[in-house]
C-alpha cells in the first residue's frame, strides 16, 4: 500500500499530539477524582466515565501514532523498533521514552480490566503509575517530536505540565496535614 507523500507523517504527528492531550485530560480527571473534588454539574460517576473514556481514546491515538509511523517512508520504523525501547534509528533514547510510556499504559489497561480481581490498594498504587506514563509521554514529545521547538507546541506542553502539576500539588496538599505541636508526643513522654 502506497501512502501519499507526507500523509503518514502528518497522521503520526497528529496522532501523537492528540494522544498526549487525551492522556493529559485523563490524568487531570483522575487527579480530580482522587482528590475528591466536587464539581457542581458533574456527578462523580460521570467524571469516572469521562476519565476512563479519555484513557481509552489516548490509547487509540497512540496506536494511530505508531501505525502511522510504520507507514511512513521518510523516517522508517519497523514494528520491533516501536516495541523494543532504544532500537529506533531515529533518536533512540527519545523514542524509547514513548515506547516505554505506551507499553506501561497498555500494562495499566490490563490491570484496569482485572480491577475487581486485585486488591484495591494494589490497583490504586499501580494506577498512580499513570503519572509516570504522562511524564514519559511529555519527555517523548519534547525530545522526539518534530514540532517540539515551535511556539504552539511549547505552549501546549507547558500548559499541560502546569495543569497536571497544579492538580498533583492540590491532591498531595489536600491529603497531607502537618503535625501540630500538641500531637508530637512520643511514647517516652
Amino acid at each position: 500500500m502506497i501512502v501519499a507523500a507526507g500523509t503518514a507523517w502528518y497522521a503520526a504527528r497528529a496522532g501523537g499530539i492528540l494522544a498526549y492531550l487525551l492522556l493529559t485530560a485523563s490524568v487531570a480527571a483522575g487527579l480530580l477524582l482522587s482528590g475528591r473534588v466536587r464539581l457542581e454539574r458533574w456527578p462523580r460517576f460521570a467524571l469516572e466515565d469521562v476519565h476512563g473514556y479519555l484513557g481509552f481514546l489516548a490509547g487509540t491515538f497512540i496506536v494511530i501514532h505508531g501505525g502511522s509511523l510504520l507507514l511512513d517512508h521518510v523516517v522508517p520504523f519497523s514494528l520491533s523498533q516501536l516495541l523494543v525501547p532504544g532500537t529506533a534509528g531515529y533518536r533512540p533514547l527519545d523514542v524509547a521514552f514513548g515506547v516505554v510510556a505506551a507499553e506501561l499504559l497498555a500494562a495499566l489497561a490490563v490491570t484496569n480490566h482485572y480491577r475487581k480481581r486485585i486488591s484495591h490498594g494494589l490497583w490504586r498504587r499501580l494506577h498512580m503509575l499513570n503519572l509516570a506514563v504522562w511524564g514519559l509521554a511529555l519527555v517523548h514529545g519534547l525530545t522526539a517530536g518534530t514540532d517540539a521547538n515551535t511556539t504552539w507546541a511549547l505552549t501546549l506542553y507547558a500548559g499541560s505540565a502546569w495543569l497536571v502539576l497544579a492538580l498533583l500539588f492540590h491532591r498531595i496538599s489536600r491529603h497531607w496535614s502537618p503535625v501540630r505541636s500538641t500531637e508530637r508526643r512520643t511514647q517516652w513522654q
